[in-house]
């Protein structure tokens, strides 16, 4: 994202007369409270925030994130002086960072300690989310790093529309040393998952992962279903799984899916691809709700805990911006 935005700074009038650009950012505050300084015009300001606009729309941020950020970096600008051989690119790059990072900045739930808190009880976690953006394999990922954790894991294959999803969590189970409960396609999902849950019960399993069909956020039948094994198979935890890399259409899906659902916490998957980074902010803003993980590629390893303080790094970086 910065370096989008730092090309397109470039290209405008926003450092001040005298001085050559300062290095280091970060290192002190590029306003000053004396009488020394140059104060950014107004006409330079809008024009950085129209460019800003420009830039934070082409990386799928949304209309509202995009006007919050305007209005932080206004605040944060307008009417400060910056201090001799500060360099404007400097403070819009800090304010940016420090508005980003209040956008991602929710507390996520702390699933061990949840987990912990619920036994001898299972802890139901159901995972809703569209056909293709990687639900099953972070399912998958979620009960390997669970057991590096130390709990006990079973899957319930409640996506009982396709053959090959049940398949492919016989995979991941078998390379996992998971146990995967499952019927024969076609039968009751909400069946699937209560049995899995009383398998649980029966063999003092810590943890249940329920995956769901694969479903449009219109679907309203699919919708009905995923309200069913709620009520049959209640979840402790419901997470909505998200690709980074479908934009505006993964934040569109989260909102709806909080709305019908009640979604707890997101997960976003293919981050690795995504060096935009607009999905992962506007589906924050959207839904109110917190990144709980990461996928940043096809590995099981390849998870990680949301940290806001990453992301923002991972945005912002100089060598991205090079």
């Amino acid at each position: 994202m910065w370096a989008a935005i730092k090309a397109r700074l470039s290209r405008s009038e926003s450092k001040p007369e005298g001085g050559a650009p300062a290095r280091g950012a970060g290192a002190s505050s590029p306003f000053t409270e004396g009488l020394l300084g140059k104060g950014l015009k107004d006409t330079t300001l809008t024009e950085v925030l129209e460019d800003l606009e420009i830039v934070l729309l082409q990386s799928d941020v949304a209309v509202p994130v995009v006007e919050k950020i305007q209005r932080d970096l206004r605040r944060n600008l307008e009417g400060k002086k910056l201090r001799w051989g500060a360099d404007a690119e400097e403070a819009i790059r800090g304010s940016l960072m420090q508005s980003v990072r209040s956008i991602l900045t929710k507390p996520a739930p702390d699933l061990p300690a949840l987990i912990r808190a619920r036994a001898p009880e299972p802890f139901v976690v159901l995972f809703v989310g569209v056909n293709g953006t990687g639900k099953t394999t972070t399912i998958a990922k979620i009960a390997g790093w669970l057991r590096g954790q130390g709990f006990g894991v079973v899957i319930a294959a409640s996506d009982t529309f396709r053959a090959g999803a049940i398949e492919q969590l016989l995979v991941h189970g078998e390379r996992l040393g998971v146990r995967v409960v499952r019927q024969q396609e076609g039968s009751d999902p909400a069946a699937v998952a209560f049995d899995a849950i009383q398998h649980a019960k029966a063999r003092h399993v810590d943890v249940v992962l329920v995956d769901t069909a694969g479903r449009q956020h219109t679907n309203e039948n699919l919708i009905e279903e995923a309200k069913k094994i709620r009520r049959v198979a209640p979840p402790q935890l419901t997470i909505f799984v998200g690709d980074a890399l479908s934009g505006n259409d993964a934040v569109e899906q989260a909102r709806l899916f909080t709305k019908s659902l009640g979604v707890d916490a997101l997960v976003l998957t293919k981050l690795d691809a995504d060096a935009k980074g607009g999905a992962a902010l506007s589906a924050v803003q959207a839904t109110g709700k917190p990144i709980l993980f990461v996928g940043t590629g096809q590995g099981y390893a390849d998870l990680r805990p949301f940290d806001a303080d990453w992301m923002v790094d991972r945005l912002f970086r100089e060598e991205a911006a090079a």
